[in-house]
């Protein structure tokens, strides 16, 4: 059994390779020529694009796939959180004796072997990560990418580059956070999102305060009131200048299609950026790309002319079609604080009459899947008060992802909530249901958001046919 993981040729074997961390870790790892093969019982897009660039995929989970390879030693086995101990494959690389690593300890290994940039935060990781590869992309910088979100621009969730730096999404819902030691370290905002793996806030803050404290600097978020008051970041951003943060912005506009606003450093003017993608949260991940930026030595105005052009991730804000007047958004929302910041984007798109979709919208209709029980019980009230900017609000039932439930919540639970802060909410059990209301309530002008980490925009194809 070796202690660490190898990079000199030994096969790769991921269990659940379909999984949006898993399958950039293999992708990174079989365009370097390493032997690498895969199991998923969800074959994909994202399975086609490993075979694509050169790994073995199995439909199916067997131990057969581990001697695959066929080599004198049994393969590296790496999966995520969730693979059980009961998977069958996983039992099978146990009792062969494979050396087991989890999804973290192979990213902890690359991001050893550059100057890499790790991106960490409750909310804002994917785009912020997503923004800040495009940058040094557009740059000539080549860098190596592992984000744990599609992003168009960069033909997918990785990138395998032939420079320095490699830009990596740095997850904290399982505590693999403290495994990372960057050279830059972002932290965008830290709130409890993972009740099924912390107990308290405070559980979460010491993982973030353990990640800081391995990163050779930090970069962190003003606005973000625990970052604050926990975090010392060597250096920081801020939508408000009053903050004393390194990076922070004036003259803001923001508008249904994009914002605007004028960026200093240090006090220091450095001048005005455009953005495409839409919300204030969106300003500030993009503050965070330019703070990168800069400390990379990047003037200004290639920073700027890059980022003017970033057209975000898939499932945010990610419009997927419209029919008869009603345009259909993606969204991965699934707390509190990100249904707020997104429901409040697309309020600017009926406000400012500005918008980038087919339609002028002029009402918000918010479709939301509750993800795991643990979060929907531990956040109800949050829950409850975060669909203010939507004129009607839809509620499926919760999407277990695994979970038990042992406080008999449901999405009647949720519904009731929000019912006593909003007038307009509708209970639809199963997505069927939300189907059928969809497809006999809607009208020309509706701007329908489907929010969520679950399976709810499986139904948005339906919808949009039905329509």
């Amino acid at each position: 059994m070796v202690s660490s993981v190898d990079f000199s040729g030994r096969p790769f074997h991921f269990i659940g390779v379909g999984g949006i961390g898993m399958s950039a870790l293999a992708q990174i790892l079989a365009e370097r020529h390493l032997p690498v093969s895969g199991s998923d019982i969800r074959l994909n897009h994202i399975t086609q694009r490993l075979e694509g660039v050169g790994a073995h995929i199995f439909g199916q989970q067997d131990s057969q796939n581990l001697k695959f390879f066929q080599s004198a030693d049994p393969p590296q086995v790496i999966c995520s959180t969730a693979i059980s101990e009961s998977n069958a494959e996983y039992k099978a690389a146990l009792a062969m004796g494979c050396p087991v690593f989890h999804r973290s300890d192979v990213l902890a290994a690359l991001i050893q072997t550059h100057q890499s940039i790790a991106v960490a935060g409750t909310h804002g990781k994917t785009t912020t990560s997503g923004l800040i590869s495009y940058l040094l992309t557009q740059n000539g910088l080549d860098p190596t990418v592992v984000i744990g979100g599609e992003v168009s621009a960069l033909g997918g969730n990785a990138r395998l580059g032939k420079g320095p730096y490699l830009v990596a999404e740095a997850d904290e819902s399982d505590g693999s956070l403290t495994k990372f030691a960057p050279y830059l370290g972002i932290v965008t905002n830290i709130e409890l999102d993972h009740p099924d793996h912390y107990s308290s806030l405070d559980e979460v803050i010491d993982t973030f305060a353990q990640f800081s404290h391995h990163c050779e600097l930090t970069i962190g978020c003003l606005d973000c009131p625990t970052i604050r008051t926990h975090l010392t970041p060597n250096l920081s951003y801020s939508l408000d200048p009053n903050t004393g943060a390194t990076y922070t912005v004036t003259e803001v506009q923001y508008q249904g299609d994009g914002s605007q606003a004028l960026v200093w450093e240090k006090g220091e003017k450095l001048g005005v950026l455009n953005l495409r993608v839409v919300g204030s949260h969106n300003l500030s991940n993009a503050l965070a790309a330019i703070a990168v930026g800069r400390h990379l030595g990047l003037d200004f105005d290639p920073i700027a002319a890059a980022l003017a052009t970033f057209d975000g991730a898939k499932r945010r804000f990610e419009f997927r079609g419209s029919r008869q007047g009603i345009a259909l958004v993606d969204d991965y929302a699934h707390h509190p604080s990100e249904i707020q910041v997104t429901l409040a984007a697309a309020r600017l798109q009926v406000t400012t009459q500005r918008s980038p979709l087919p339609i002028q919208p002029k009402r918000i209709v918010a479709v939301f899947q509750p993800h795991r029980y643990s979060r929907t019980q531990a956040l109800l009230s949050e829950f409850a008060q975060s669909f203010g900017d939507a004129d009607v609000v839809l509620i499926s039932d919760v999407y277990a992802a695994g979970e038990s439930n042992p406080d008999h919540t449901s999405g009647q639970t949720v519904a009731d909530a929000i019912q006593q802060h909003h007038a307009q909410v509708h209970y639809c059990a199963s997505l069927p249901l939300i189907t059928q209301w969809l497809t006999q309530n809607l009208c020309p002008g509706d701007l329908v958001l489907f929010l969520g980490a679950g399976n709810l925009n499986q139904i948005i194809p339906t919808v949009l046919e039905q329509l």
